[in-house]
């Protein structure tokens, strides 16, 4: 068979010579770059309409990425995706029960390699460090478009991380500020501002209705913004937030 030459239509193959040690006549190999297949990805949502909504808009670069799956809610997500084995697992940040967040922690600890984007409605740097610090590959606005997370899909499997533009910009400033500690106690975990405050009180030993007659709030707001404390911090019950508060120095 002849080997295309330098400048073929066929040369796009590069072309490898090698002498051979015992016959010294030339062999030519030729060598046929490998291109990598679609991006395989596991969608998860609560939400089923967003999850065909995902589908529907990934389905014109068919050729680029496959959803290979998907998961409706955190509960059967795990066994989904270790089942599938997608190249990427694209999640929604907020969802009932386990969030995002949650399952994007649980993920890479059964599976290091497996790359996480979380899909979110937030454009807010503190949920970017959320992401980042469970070893998220990716944080995205839902506000993306379509060829848009197709290219950031592919980077991502490629090894990169995928950051909205504008909240990554944002982010390099508040980083900035956090290391000159412009911020309030516990900004560094991701605590809002009013988390910060009722987090104080917990360390006290404050009442949930101690704290909300303290702040004017309802005592169900009390325990919504425990139960994101508690995630943000990786526990599960007061005792264990004051402690983590005060071995991590958020309060002396």
């Amino acid at each position: 068979m002849k080997v295309p030459e330098v400048g073929d239509s066929r040369g796009e193959r590069d072309r490898k010579v090698y002498r051979d040690s015992k016959t010294r006549h030339y062999r030519a190999y030729m060598t046929v770059a490998v291109v990598a297949g679609p991006v395989r990805v596991v969608l998860v949502d609560d939400h089923e309409i967003v999850i065909e909504g995902l589908k529907a808009m990934l389905a014109s670069f068919h050729m680029r990425v496959r959803v290979v799956g998907a998961a409706v809610g955190v509960e059967n997500a795990l066994s989904v995706i270790a089942n599938l084995m997608p190249d990427v697992v694209l999640c929604d940040v907020r969802m009932q029960g386990a969030s995002g967040l949650d399952l994007c922690r649980a993920i890479r600890e059964r599976d290091p390699e497996r790359k996480v984007i979380l899909l979110s409605v937030y454009d807010d740097e503190q949920y970017l460090f959320q992401a980042l610090r469970v070893g998220a590959a990716g944080y995205l606005l839902k506000g993306i478009t379509s060829d848009e997370l197709v290219r950031q899909l592919e980077y991502v499997r490629d090894g990169s991380t995928a950051i909205d533009a504008g909240l990554a910009a944002r982010a390099v400033d508040t980083a900035a500020r956090l290391q000159s500690n412009e911020f309030w106690p516990g900004a560094r975990q991701g605590l809002t501002q009013r988390e910060s405050e009722i987090l104080s009180y917990v360390v006290t030993g404050l009442s949930n209705r101690g704290i909300a007659n303290k702040l004017v709030i309802g005592d169900e707001t009390v325990k919504s913004h425990l139960r994101s404390i508690y995630r943000k911090l990786g526990v599960s019950d007061r005792t264990s937030a004051a402690a983590t508060a005060l071995r991590e120095g958020i309060y002396k």
